[in-house]
């Protein structure tokens, strides 16, 4: 049982029309009503209701604020205590005095996500759930809100304990032929574990199928344009953004830091980094901002390679190409509309023909083809379906991935006819990895640093 009660600003710090202060816990609603004046007490109203009055400073009695207060009472809560919300003006100074009235008469400062923890630890979420709170607040795109939103309403759950609920009664049935062996058929048995481990395994699989796509859709993909100066690297980040990020001139070595911006295309996230020019340089500023670019090349799980069609290919410019053979890259040829000089057999020996897109960003040709290719090279032409369980986060695709190892090793016990109580072993390995995604087996400490990546006030 949880017997404080915490509260904190539950809006974004800043000016405002409205913030609101979230109180939760036992004496949430005391301990606002000795603050708070209207006609109705709140100890004495309604779940659900709402109720319009003062802030008040009980010792001065001066007027802090006019208020509108809305009262859950639990179990029927996002936390499943009893829950006042404070909607006051959004001022920087409002807001902290009314919060600071509600913690002088007996709450504490709330922490880092311990309104989502106390909603997990009462019942209420899953771990799994809770997780996808964060999701929806990080959201980059429809897509990825739209996948946030099924996963916290429990849809990677139910799935997840189907599973787990495979292998408990694989483990009852294993449990009963080791306390009572002469009844055991050994052949049966082997036959009852491989079936529920197999389908078990099928399921793991079907979830890690789309894990790549579903952390590129929940993180973003991070994405380096680059290229030598002046080719068009700073124009096609304006084109992606449609706004002027970057500052575009005739003067090679413009840019000098990598400007970092994010996009949706085709309702795929994407991290823009508009890196500095590739080339040798005695500036010291400028190589700095040159080896900012090549780190940033390093990191990038896209690299938009840009070339001038009016220009010969640069030797530097193959020796790049040729270093990230074995990287997602997608070979842009700006400047279209201008005469021809680069050689595009030079290309073509080092680049697939589907890896190469022909624009002219001044005339607004090729972006559907830039489009396009992205979304073949990362989901092979399209996105599945919205009823698909995406796997987006992290931690749960390395659970998956060993839930997927110890049914592996299920399997082959049961091949090589290892003894039973060895293979049980590694079925309630499984059922326990699978246990930590939606929390049944997590620690205090796995729980701790899950939630402490959780914005105050959530």
């Amino acid at each position: 049982m949880i017997s404080d009660t915490i509260a904190a600003i539950a809006t974004a710090v800043g000016e405002s029309s409205i913030a609101v202060i979230r109180v939760s816990g036992p004496d949430a609603i005391p301990i606002v009503d000795r603050v708070f004046r209207s006609k109705t007490a709140l100890t004495e109203a309604q779940t659900h209701t709402i109720h319009y009055g003062k802030i008040i400073d009980p010792v001065s009695n001066e007027i802090i604020e006019e208020v509108l207060i809305s009262l859950m009472r639990g179990p029927r809560s996002f936390t499943k205590e009893d829950v006042v919300e404070i909607s006051c003006h959004g001022g920087m100074v409002s807001v902290r005095k009314v919060l600071e009235l509600v913690l002088e008469h007996g709450a504490r400062i709330a922490e880092p996500g311990e309104f989502t923890k106390r909603a997990f630890l009462n019942g209420r979420i899953d771990l799994a759930q809770a997780e996808a709170v964060m999701d929806l607040i990080r959201s980059k795109s429809d897509r990825a809100f739209g996948i946030a939103q099924k996963q916290s309403e429990g849809l990677l759950s139910r799935q997840i304990r189907e599973l787990r609920q495979t292998l408990v009664a694989t483990m009852a049935h294993i449990e009963v032929n080791i306390d009572y062996p002469e009844h055991d058929v050994e052949d049966l048995t082997n036959a009852f574990i491989r079936e529920h481990c197999e389908s078990a395994l099928v399921e793991v699989d079907r979830l890690l199928k789309t894990a790549g796509q579903g952390k590129m859709l929940r993180e973003g993909i991070t994405t380096a344009i680059v290229g030598r100066p002046n080719v068009g690297k700073s124009s096609l980040m304006n084109t992606l953004t449609q706004e002027s990020k970057a500052i575009v001139t005739d003067i090679p070595g413009t840019t000098r830091d990598v400007i970092e911006e994010y996009i949706t295309i085709n309702g795929i996230p994407l991290k823009l980094l508009d890196t500095a020019g590739i080339r040798e340089t005695q500036d010291v500023v400028e190589r700095i901002g040159v080896e900012r670019s090549r780190s940033a090349i390093a990191q990038a799980d896209l690299i938009l390679m840009v070339l001038n069609y009016n220009e010969p290919l640069l030797e530097e410019e193959l020796d790049l190409l040729q270093q990230m053979t074995h990287r997602p890259v997608l070979v842009i040829i700006n400047k279209m509309d201008l005469p021809q000089q680069l050689r595009m057999e030079q290309l073509e020996d080092v680049v697939e023909a589907d890896r190469l897109i022909r624009m002219s960003i001044k005339e607004d040709q090729g972006l559907q083809e830039l489009e396009k290719a992205i979304t073949d090279l990362f989901f092979e032409g399209r996105i599945e379906s919205q009823d698909l369980t995406y796997v987006t986060n992290s931690r749960h695709i390395q659970l998956l991935k060993q839930a997927r190892s110890a049914l592996h090793d299920v399997i082959e016990g049961v091949e090589m006819l290892v003894p039973i109580d060895m293979i049980q072993i590694d079925v309630r390995r499984a059922w326990e990895f699978l246990g930590e995604i939606v929390g049944d087996s997590a620690t205090e400490s796995l729980l701790d640093e899950i939630f402490s990546k959780f914005c105050l006030g959530k």
